[in-house]
């Protein structure tokens, strides 16, 4: 296979040219999300196979979320002087190489080494997704392609969490991570032919990443993100278990988790609309439903079944928003540096992940998963309330 042609400037791949390479990006986001979360909605029966509990299946995320918050870091000042298009397609690789071995994984251990791989891709990628999608269309289409390559994450959480949960039953959780192995080659190839070669910005360094993280605002911005992905991701990791406490039947909870992607999906398509024109109130008000969803969830637990599937499709479009709400407002935080930018909001998002499944973890083994659910809404009500209070400081 070959590449593209060199571009010689950024401009030069503004407006229709670039979409095929952004598509290739949101298919790496696609990949990437998906084969992170699958053993979210594979909890069960990977714990079963390989003699631990739910709570210890949980920290195969917490490992991926640790490893990428490494990666998140590192990518830019490693590969400063590395063209980004091999850097996407090297760490697709990664992918690739992490799932198989899942597949084949014979006791935890292995697994979650495993998982180490998995991890370092996902952040590298993510670190740097968002600031090569910029470069790839006019400043105008830059909300619309930003939204597209995060449409990637609720389309992930529809088949991590409503498909994986289904075909793991039918088939097995091996053969799914199969699937995922195939995946991560098809995204591979699609980054190879239609990404063009990118140099990397200027100012890759971890003194650079530190000096970015004392703009006016930006540290208090990475707060938030931390607690509200935190939150999330406690909740979102257990969500099985929870659903299965409310004793439903595994096609019942693939639908429920099928309806909480489809929500997901539909609040990125949202946000993607109207972040243009009210940035800070998409910020605020997504994190308001997050805390009503995740707190109700958590008062409900064994109540009204019919206002807990309201609840998650609440918790599903809120979140829909939120990392492509997020992501927009460090471009605009630090437009001059936004693949430094990116690194740290993916490196807090990581960290947030694996404290989320790391507290969850606890908590469930503990507590049951609607402790769990209450715990995130908490956590949720505090990061509100700092919002509320610094929305000046943040823009």
């Amino acid at each position: 296979m070959s590449g593209p042609q060199t571009a010689t400037n950024d401009t030069a791949l503004s407006g229709t040219g670039g979409w095929p390479a952004v598509w290739s990006i949101a298919m790496g986001v696609f990949a990437l999300v998906t084969a992170e979360f699958l053993p979210a909605s594979l909890l069960t029966p990977m714990g079963e196979a390989l003699g631990v509990s739910a709570g210890q299946m949980g920290q195969a995320v917490t490992v991926t979320a640790l490893m990428a918050l490494l990666g998140g870091l590192a990518i830019v000042p490693l590969t400063k002087g590395i063209d980004r298009r091999r850097v996407m397609v090297a760490l697709s690789g990664l992918m690739l190489v992490s799932n198989l071995a899942v597949a084949l994984a014979p006791n935890l251990w292995v697994l979650l080494a495993a998982r180490i791989g998995l991890g370092l891709a996902l952040g590298g990628f993510w670190a740097i997704a968002a600031a090569t999608t910029i470069r790839l269309v006019s400043e105008r289409q830059a909300p619309k392609a930003l939204s597209l390559i995060f449409s990637g994450v609720p389309l992930a959480t529809i088949t991590a969490a409503g498909l994986g949960s289904y075909l793991g039953g039918l088939w097995g959780w091996r053969e799914v991570f199969a699937m995922a192995t195939l995946l991560s080659a098809l995204t591979m190839a699609a980054q190879w032919m239609l990404l063009p070669p990118l140099t990397a910005q200027a100012g890759g360094s971890m003194a650079g990443l530190w000096a970015v993280l004392k703009r006016p605002g930006l540290g208090l911005g990475i707060g938030v993100v931390t607690l509200i992905f935190t939150a999330h991701f406690a909740g979102f990791t257990y969500l099985r278990d929870y659903l299965e406490h409310q004793q439903l039947g595994l096609q019942v909870i693939s639908l429920v988790l099928l309806g909480f992607g489809l929500a997901n999906f539909c609040g990125t398509l949202l946000a993607g609309r109207l972040i243009g024109r009210y940035l800070p109130k998409v910020l605020l008000g997504a994190t308001v439903a997050l805390l009503m969803a995740l707190l109700l969830l958590g008062l409900l637990d064994q109540g009204s079944a019919l206002l807990g599937l309201v609840m998650i499709v609440l918790w599903g479009l809120a979140f829909g928003g939120t990392p492509v709400s997020w992501s927009t407002w460090v471009t605009q935080v630090v437009p001059d540096q936004t693949e430094s930018g990116g690194a740290l909001i993916v490196s807090a998002i990581q960290l947030a992940i694996a404290l989320g499944a790391l507290m969850g973890g606890v908590i469930v083994d503990t507590s049951g998963a609607g402790a769990v659910m209450l715990a995130s809404g908490l956590v949720l009500l505090v990061a509100t309330l700092i919002l509320v209070a610094s929305r000046r400081r943040l823009h």
